[in-house]
């Protein structure tokens, strides 16, 4: 079930009233300062533009699962081919589970892409922040799960000061009072 969206939605109000299940819609806006000729004076016009023009539709979260490893504790659920010759799964037989396919996977271009547009990365360090200083529009940095409160005070701050998104910002960051 891949759901293309070609150009032909330019504006926001068709953006937000188009009928597409289960699909995010990527719009940033962006504001500008422009100086009136005629007054001299400064206003703030916001305009939107399309980052992405797919919509996100995830294809599966379903794990595959190895035939019969619910049946026999010996056989592990990580997924393998059946190769048997009488193999009901290999032969696709109806009501058996499902194998692995390529029209499973998602979109090339909004693979890995979270809601707001952008992708993770995985952030140990302050000195890491600094690899998404040029790339602060595709990637959001993301801490790790082992860093320091302390660590992470100091994280946060130099992406904000870098002006990179950082995803789980709050995390182990706020105090009880």
């Amino acid at each position: 079930m891949k759901m293309k969206l070609k150009s032909t939605l330019t504006t926001t109000y068709q953006l937000q009233h188009a009928k597409m299940p289960a699909a995010k819609k990527h719009i940033k806006i962006v504001k500008k300062r422009t100086l009136n000729a005629t007054t001299g004076s400064m206003r703030t016009i916001s305009t939107h533009i399309i980052i992405c023009a797919l919509y996100i539709v995830v294809m599966g979260t379903k794990r595959f699962h190895r035939h019969q490893s619910d049946t026999y504790m010996c056989v592990d659920p990580a997924w393998r081919k059946p190769k048997g010759i009488d193999n009901r799964v290999r032969r696709r037989f109806k009501g058996q589970m499902a194998m692995p396919s390529i029209g499973y996977g998602s979109n090339k271009k909004t693979r890995h892409l979270m809601p707001s547009g952008h992708k993770a990365f995985l952030v140990q360090n302050p000195r890491d922040v600094d690899l998404l200083l040029m790339h602060n529009q595709t990637f959001a940095a993301e801490i790790g799960h082992a860093v320091s409160s302390r660590k992470r005070v100091e994280i946060v701050a130099k992406a904000k000061q870098l002006g990179v998104k950082v995803t789980n910002a709050k995390a182990r960051v706020t105090t009880e009072s």
